[in-house]
């Protein structure tokens, strides 16, 4: 059992040092700080019927556990899968299959290093409820039972089946990819919603018994719920939440009892595919070594071609040069272009005919249904689509092993530069429907908004990939802000498809296209700081 721990201990420090550790934290922190807003705000994440409790222990911790779980459930299965594929690609794999060590034994390790990296965010989220306690002042006087004691109850659960869920998926072909992504993406969702229901089994997301004693408290106060009851998301109300008195709730045995048997379930899930999981043995894997395991599973984007990136790069010669980018080389007239070329192929090798089919049906939808349908639904639609291609954009080098081979390009911030255009003529491309529909109506500022988020998407992805060197922040950032935008959240709507009586709720499309600006800027920075570093 020792053995097996330090096994666990060893992953859990190698992956609590990746970036993506770091973003994703800093990203839970700031959905705690939105659960304990200031007295004034209008953006919520807990509505009791146009109500919230004094910021006390008791409201404090279970808002922060309550909305740092959900994060963390959707968040955290990108940061803690793809330990089993480092394993096959590092050829750790072919030393574990020469050892004693048995296959469930090896996915219980996986499990446990997961559950460790998510309960040490857990850690943090108990010590940003703290802090958020004694910063907004309403009660500082602190009882760690009811501060810290949801997030043993409530988030410790949930994390647990991510978890677990993460070392599934790794296990199971189709979801080992960017589609296992998004598979999970719906049903962290589906498990949020469904989950708050009193008759979810196993207690569901462990809310249902804070939400009675909340309803009970305000009876008591004969309080009205208003015209709805607990709601649970980041919700904009027209003002501020009225305050009540709430001092926890009272949890029954059986309701811990359903809590610890969720942990349970959830580590039995973990070690279901010890059922037809070959543990990297060729003799349980024939025709496949742990060497190609590794390819097919390290990341969910195709191989990339170097010859076709190849092609496209052309040396500086004595010929006239075209404006390079500060610190570049000069580049010859029209290779750019080439460039260019040469990152699109690469950024859609791999699609098959069938996603270009589905893209076509939905742009000529687009020029047919009525233009507010065009707006909101279709073009969130044609936007979320290419999710899986954009994401490859800033990573796929790293990925891939290929980014010392491209280390010697002539001019690497122009190559970073036309990846980012190969994205956004993607987003064009995808895109074409809805803007076409948004001229022939009229729509000049629509057509504006949509210009800005086609920069601004390919822009995150690169951002993201170059400073992170993983595809896999790109999604489980752009999933939530999507599902944040078709649900009418104009803060973050970055196309223009979020409206009210016919005005566009979201931000200046400027603003937006100055933010992809320092994406892209961020992008550039991190490759120069890593080539510095090199030197």
């Amino acid at each position: 059992m020792s053995g097996l721990v330090r096994l666990a201990a060893g992953d859990f420090r190698d992956r609590v040092r990746r970036p993506v550790y770091a973003v994703t934290l800093l990203a839970a922190v700031a959905l705690g700080w939105l659960a304990v807003p200031d007295a004034g705000s209008r953006w919520v994440i807990i509505d009791v019927g146009g109500h919230r409790g004094f910021y006390n222990s008791a409201w404090v911790g279970t808002a922060t556990a309550l909305a740092g779980a959900l994060w963390l459930t959707v968040g955290g299965f990108w940061v803690v899968r793809g330990g089993i594929a480092r394993d096959a690609a590092g050829r750790v794999g072919e030393i574990l299959a020469a050892t004693p060590l048995r296959t469930g034994s090896y996915l219980a390790v996986k499990f446990l290093a997961n559950l460790l990296v998510l309960g040490s965010m857990l850690g943090v989220l108990a010590g940003t409820a703290l802090a958020l306690q004694l910063v907004r002042g309403e009660d500082r006087a602190v009882d760690p039972l009811a501060l810290f004691g949801p997030f043993a109850v409530i988030a410790l659960p949930l994390v647990a089946l991510t978890a677990a869920a993460a070392v599934l998926f790794e296990t199971v072909p189709p979801l080992r990819g960017g589609f296992g992504n998004v598979v999970w993406f719906v049903v962290s969702l589906a498990l949020a919603i469904g989950g708050q229901s009193p008759d979810a089994p196993l207690g569901g997301i462990g809310v249902q018994q804070a939400t009675s004693s909340m309803a009970d408290a305000l009876r008591s106060r004969q309080l009205q719920l208003g015209d709805g009851r607990f709601s649970l998301g980041l919700t904009q109300v027209t003002e501020p939440l009225h305050t009540f008195g709430w001092d926890g709730a009272q949890y029954s045995g059986g309701f811990l009892a359903s809590r610890v048997a969720v942990v349970l379930c959830a580590g039995a899930l973990a070690v279901l595919p010890a059922l037809w999981f070959g543990r990297f043995d060729p003799a349980r894997n024939p025709g496949r070594t742990a060497a190609t395991a590794g390819t097919a599973e390290a990341s969910a984007v195709s191989a990339v071609e170097p010859a076709a990136e190849a092609s496209a790069v052309e040396l500086p010669s004595q010929r006239a040069s075209f404006g390079a980018l500060p610190g570049t080389a000069p580049v010859r007239a029209g290779a750019f272009g080439r460039l260019l070329a040469g990152q699109a192929r690469i950024l859609v090798q791999g699609v098959p005919w069938t996603w270009w089919a589905v893209t076509a049906a939905l742009g000529v939808a687009a020029l047919a249904v009525p233009l507010p349908m065009a707006i909101g639904l279709l073009l969130p639609a044609v936007w979320l689509w290419p999710v899986l291609i954009w994401s490859r954009l800033g990573s796929q080098q790293v990925e891939n092993g290929v980014e010392e081979l491209l280390a010697a390009h002539p001019s690497p911030r122009l190559r970073l530069l036309a990846e980012w255009v190969s994205g956004v003529l993607l987003a064009a491309v995808t895109g074409l429907g809805p803007l076409l529909r948004m001229l022939a109506g009229g729509d000049a500022v629509g057509a504006a908004h949509w210009l800005a988020g086609a920069l601004f998407v390919p822009a995150l992805a690169l951002g993201l990939g170059a400073v992170v060197r993983s595809h896999r922040p790109f999604q489980a950032l752009y999933l939530p802000l999507w599902y944040l935008l078709v649900n009418q959240v104009g803060p973050v709507d970055f196309m223009g498809a979020v409206r009210t009586d016919g005005h566009l709720d979201g931000p200046n499309p400027l603003l937006v296209a100055a933010l992809a600006a320092a994406l892209l800027g961020a992008a550039f920075a991190a490759g120069a700081a890593r080539r510095d570093v090199k030197r």
